[in-house]
């Protein structure tokens, strides 16, 4: 395995919409696997391909709680078959828009359809948490980072923070 680089904002690659895998294949396993230990490493819940650079329709992510054993979700071409009417708003946070969080409002639950790490379908209902992070994951590969979900105004002064940060962090003055 092997921890790979996660993307920040304002990255155009960021906003790209991501294509499907044909199959679940060696490589797309390697990727899944790779992009976990990133996400326990960073530490973060969810992690989708586009946050490494490469636009295909991947996403992992863990909810367990702390102190429990992991469980791994891999997921291929995620697609949400169905969202429940009701609303939830979390807290939300992400590996490539760093120490910023957010109330986001989503569907409270929901069931996603996948292509598992055997390349099998699956279809997995989720709520709390986990239908959270499903959605935030899904939205990646769409191009849609949870920031686009705020007003114009908490998005901008958001995206000028991460652009100052990174400046500074490559030695060119603010």
């Amino acid at each position: 395995m092997a921890k790979l680089n996660i993307l920040t904002a304002p990255d155009p690659r960021l906003a790209k919409k991501s294509d499907p895998v044909a199959a679940v294949d060696g490589e797309v396993r390697q990727l899944m696997d790779d992009m976990l230990e990133t996400m326990y490493l960073a530490p973060g819940i969810g992690l989708a391909a586009p946050q490494v650079g490469v636009l295909k329709r991947v996403i992992v992510l863990d909810v367990a709680p702390e102190g429990e054993p992991p469980q791994p979700l891999r997921m291929a071409n995620p697609e949400l078959v169905w969202v429940s009417d009701d609303d939830a708003s979390y807290n939300e946070g992400c590996l490539s828009v760093p120490d910023h969080y957010a109330d986001v409002v989503r569907p409270a639950a929901c069931r996603v359809r996948y292509l598992d790490h055997n390349n099998e379908e699956q279809e997995l209902a989720a709520d709390g948490l986990l239908a959270t992070c499903v959605q935030h994951e899904i939205d990646h590969l769409d191009g849609v980072l949870f920031i686009d979900h705020l007003t114009s105004l908490k998005r901008n002064i958001i995206l000028r923070k991460l652009l100052k940060a990174k400046k500074q962090g490559a030695g060119v003055p603010a």
